[in-house]
């Protein structure tokens, strides 16, 4: 899988959505149901009903790309929405894609090093 950049924003779609649909259903979704342009380089994640699977759509700069995970024999843990969307870090973008509770994720604190004197 080629992850995108670290910098770009992620969200997920609170609502489960048609699996049938392709990038021209997810993109009419984005902008109609979340109020958000498609063309922004966001990643937009969306979940099945079942949570087993998840697509990823975004714009790389030269196209869309819409990616698809199914889980075999567990489920995503996903987020207790009901309307709207709600913004993942990087980390916890990777563990949600690699199957793994992304709540538990944290950002670690970092410490300056102290001055040797």
């Amino acid at each position: 899988m080629i992850f995108p950049s670290n910098r770009v924003r992620i969200l997920i779609a609170a609502k489960p959505v048609d699996f049938r649909k392709g990038l021209d259903g997810l993109t009419a979704l984005v902008k109609s149901e979340l109020q958000r342009d498609p063309y922004t380089g966001t990643v937009f994640i969306f979940r099945s009903r079942r949570a087993d699977r998840l697509k990823l759509l975004y714009w790389d700069g030269s196209g869309l790309v819409l990616t698809y995970k199914r889980l075999e024999a567990q489920r995503f843990v996903l987020p207790k929405l009901h309307s709207g969307t709600l913004a993942l870090n990087p980390a916890q973008f990777e563990a949600l894609f690699a199957g793994l509770d992304w709540q538990k994720v944290r950002a670690v604190s970092v410490r300056p090093p102290q001055a040797i004197t």
